[in-house]
């Protein structure tokens, strides 16, 4: 294999990749041989010489540097100078591709449960910040234009319920890959009646991964697109996220910003500038994210089954999305809103003649479309005189409406100043999950319930782990001791 410098890489090096793969390796001997030992197809004492072996091959590896192979063919040599040569009974009726299978699963599981916190962190902080902005009117945009006004709580439960969504993949993915897949061998089993729920139930995976061939040649591959897909979808959403609020930063006082500090840079040469520097971080860190995503897709591309290829010990390293993850996490900790400014930028605009349509219609039965036309001929004379929509007399909105349906405008001066203001707009929708304050405190109290589930999730999926790691411990050690 070539390492891109002429030489040659040793196949050492791949092994060694892969988060805690080692420590995984560990994991799955004492597993097989407290396994071998109940099932009877080593003797007690042959078990307890193995159980010792194992035992100190770990030892050994906390007196040294990290670099240990989890590679078993480089493993085996230390446990049989431990152990002798009967030691290499541990690998009874197992493969090197069942064990490579089991260490990507248990080091996905292991990822999978820190971008799920992560996540659920990022998930937590947008909802302490919409609840502090349910009355925060902000302008949205369509084409980039500035399009109708809503809150600041709508937009963020907005971000809030699309990042729950990426949860809930990385969950059925989590339930997808732990499955167990020792046993299997290399393909089709052995000739040994393995016990694989036992060893299932010692490493803390929730069944048995059935069909062998499948386990170690099929299941890996769509396991680890199930979670490059969810991550390619955040780093998309978290991306949007970004470029919304790096826009505002063309603005001379930008309503929405980074809190000057770490989130923020001065320029080196125009001292009044501030760059969002963290913002761009996420924006970039995001798009690399997506293309790491894509790249685990061709490495799965066009390959036969049983090819090494998509078969790393650790397919899809979380080091990247963590960090996009806690970057996500500091910008919302880090934003100042300028509720004032925000406001003041919606009336400057004609976001809010939507709202003329829809009143002449529910107010005085006139056509949607002789309305729309009405509102958008308010909007060009208003431009042209370089009005914003509160400045154009109502005079002129009556004559505008007149020469164009040889009738009154059918709104009174009070009720015209009333429809076209950004609260009434905002606070008078009457759809589900608009921006109106009752439905966005039942959508808050939907998302947070969501979260403290995912939450909850997340800790007894821990603590299942922890308690099979004690409960192997357990086992293993009373083994060694006889």
């Amino acid at each position: 294999m070539s390492d891109g410098k002429g030489g040659t890489m040793d196949i050492n090096e791949v092994f060694r990749a892969g988060g805690r793969a080692v420590e995984f390796l560990d994991q799955i001997n004492k597993a097989s041989i407290v396994m071998l030992d109940e099932t009877g197809l080593l003797t007690h004492a042959l078990a307890v010489k193995i159980a010792q072996g194992v035992a100190q091959v770990i030892d050994d590896e906390k007196k040294t540097p990290p670099t240990r192979s989890a590679d078993y063919l480089d493993y085996e040599p230390r446990l049989l100078a431990a152990a002798g040569p009967d030691a290499s009974r541990l690998h009874t009726g197992r493969s090197r591709q069942d064990i490579a299978s089991a260490i990507a699963r248990m080091n996905m599981r292991d990822g999978l449960l820190k971008e799920i916190d992560a996540l659920l962190t990022g998930r937590e902080k947008l909802l302490a910040l919409a609840a502090r902005h349910t009355e925060t009117i902000i302008p949205a945009y369509t084409h980039g234009v500035q399009a109708q006004p809503t809150t600041l709580a709508h937009y963020l439960l907005a971000f809030a319920t699309a990042l729950a969504r990426q949860t809930e993949r990385l969950q059925q993915a989590y339930q997808r890959i732990n499955q167990n897949p020792l046993g299997a061998a290399a393909l089709a089993t052995s000739s040994f009646k393995l016990d694989r729920a036992r060893t299932g139930v010692l490493l803390g995976f929730d069944g048995v991964a059935d069909n062998a061939y499948d386990a170690n040649h099929l299941a890996p591959i769509d396991y680890f697109l199930d979670v490059a897909n969810a991550l390619a979808i955040v780093a998309v959403q978290l991306g949007m996220f970004a470029q919304d609020l790096h826009a505002q930063y063309a603005e001379p006082v930008p309503w929405f910003m980074l809190a000057t500090g770490s989130l923020t840079g001065v320029s080196s040469i125009m001292p009044q500038k501030r760059n969002p520097a963290a913002l761009e971080q996420l924006r970039a860190q995001s798009s690399i994210l997506l293309g790491e995503m894509q790249g685990i897709y061709l490495l799965a591309h066009n390959n036969r089954t049983g090819m090494f290829d998509y078969r790393l010990y650790d397919p899809v390293p979380y080091a990247r999305a963590m960090a996009v993850l806690q970057l996500f996490a500091q910008i919302i900790d880090g934003l100042v809103v300028n509720k004032e400014r925000a406001l003041a930028e919606v009336n400057a605009d004609y976001s809010t003649t939507t709202e003329i349509a829809d009143a002449l219609l529910q107010r005085a039965d006139v056509p949607f479309r002789i309305g729309h036309h009405f509102a958008s001929k308010l909007t060009d004379y208003g431009r042209s005189q370089g009005l914003t929509l509160h400045e154009i007399p109502y005079a002129e909105a009556m004559r505008i409406y007149t020469d164009e349906n040889k009738t009154p405008l059918p709104l009174d001066e009070k009720a015209y100043r009333e429809i076209i203001s950004a609260e009434y707009m905002v606070y008078g929708r009457r759809g589900s999950g608009g921006p109106q304050l009752d439905e966005v405190a039942r959508m808050l109290a939907d998302e947070r319930a969501k979260a403290g589930a995912d939450r909850k999730w997340l800790g007894d999926t821990s603590a299942r782990l922890a308690q099979a790691g004690a409960r192997l411990d357990q086992a293993f050690y009373k083994l060694v001791g006889g």
